[in-house]
């Protein structure tokens, strides 16, 4: 054990350097006091701050609210990169506004510097689906082969890339298939989308239309499944069709090719 002196100018009490925990561990009392006073110091900082950004938040809101009773629930307003310039949310919504709430802004955050496009990195990330979340039991369940690679597509019965997309997936073995009829195109999309939800052979019904050009037919049953659909495409900006969705969370929007199809499967089999 070796000794060392406490301070320089200090009378020589010693301290022992070891691995005990009064040893290597233990810091002056000196030391401690200032650790504790620094550590005291930040967490007052950090206070101040976040009251600052609370008190930022609530008078942009009690603004924007007063000076548009229009403007649906405000969800979040938080600091954006540029100085002065805050993102107002509303769902999955965004806009901007200066720190006094004088303008909204509609329109894309582009950070030139770095080459991106900050307000779909940010819509990105706020419709984001999670595989596991996905309402399955809303959705016609196609399977091929074994059925143990997984992903999810939202369609539209009317789709004309849709029934390309369909074509293609034929050659795609051993995949379940969840799809989610998603009518936004044309106004018989929805009725087509009763016929195939209702059908007693749903994926049968579904084949037929997309594959063969055989009108579903007519049927009768729940459709609440078919609205929540499009409450959920809604939410999560899913604005055409086909959207694929596979169980590594990628989303990818439009027709894409079985090989394209055969690379996303395995890369979410990687992913696991």
């Amino acid at each position: 054990m070796r000794l060392v002196p406490l301070l320089r100018g200090a009378p020589r009490r010693a301290i022992p350097l070891n691995h005990g925990a009064a040893g290597l561990n233990a810091a002056p009392p000196t030391h401690r006091i200032a650790m504790k006073l620094f550590a005291c110091l930040l967490t007052a900082a950090s206070l101040t701050w976040s009251l600052g950004v609370h008190a930022q938040d609530a008078n942009l809101r009690k603004t924007l609210t007063e000076r548009i009773p229009q403007l649906e629930k405000i969800d979040e307003i938080r600091p954006t990169p540029m100085s002065g310039l805050f993102e107002v949310r509303i769902g999955t919504d965004l806009f901007y506004t200066d720190a006094k709430g004088n303008y909204l802004i509609q329109g894309e955050l582009i950070d030139t510097k770095a080459r991106r496009n900050l307000t779909e990195d940010r819509m990105n990330q706020l419709t984001a689906v999670d595989f596991k979340q996905l309402p399955l039991k809303d959705a016609v369940t196609i399977v091929h082969g074994k059925g143990e690679r997984k992903m999810a597509v939202f369609e539209d019965p009317n789709c004309g890339y849709c029934k390309r997309f369909e074509r293609d997936l034929q050659t795609v073995d051993n995949v379940t298939i969840y799809l989610f009829l998603y009518p936004i195109l044309s106004p018989d999309s929805a009725e087509k989308s009763r016929n195939i939800w209702c059908a007693k052979d749903q994926a049968g019904a579904w084949a037929d239309h997309m594959l063969r050009d055989k009108v579903p037919a007519a049927a009768q049953c729940d459709t609440s499944a078919v609205q929540r659909n499009l409450a959920f495409g809604r939410k999560y900006k899913i604005t055409g069709t086909p959207t694929v969705i596979f169980t590594n969370n990628t989303r990818v929007p439009g027709a894409i090719s079985a090989q394209e199809v055969e690379k996303n499967l395995a890369a979410a089999a990687a992913a696991r």
